[in-house]
């Protein structure tokens, strides 16, 4: 039987939106200031800090200020947590295509 654990209903929850998917995919090469996030999305201001408080109450973020910026940086620990739990369904999908792989091979 799967765990159900909140944090990972979070998470998931989180990387459901293309923009909120985009923003992780830029943290995760260097930090951002949340006006230069803004720059590269057709939205407000409002619009991006809604998606970086859904993101940092996932624990997908971090922000600290730089002035009067606010910097935002990848928190790669939780998604370790849920490749961890995709983990055990990508060792059984390995498995199955292993068996299928030997199915069709003695086909030929």
């Amino acid at each position: 039987m799967v765990e159900y654990t909140y944090p990972l209903d979070s998470v998931f929850n989180s990387l459901a939106d293309p923009i909120r998917r985009d923003i992780i995919a830029r943290v995760a090469r260097r930090e951002y200031s949340v006006g230069e996030l803004v720059a590269h999305h057709n939205v407000s201001f409002a619009a991006i800090s809604k998606h970086l408080k859904v993101l940092e109450e996932a624990y997908l973020i971090r922000k600290r200020k730089e002035g009067r910026k606010q910097m935002v940086s990848l928190a790669p620990e939780t998604l370790k947590s849920a490749d961890e739990y995709l983990g055990q369904y990508r060792s059984m999908w390995q498995s199955r295509y292993n068996k299928l792989e030997a199915v069709l091979k003695e086909e030929v």
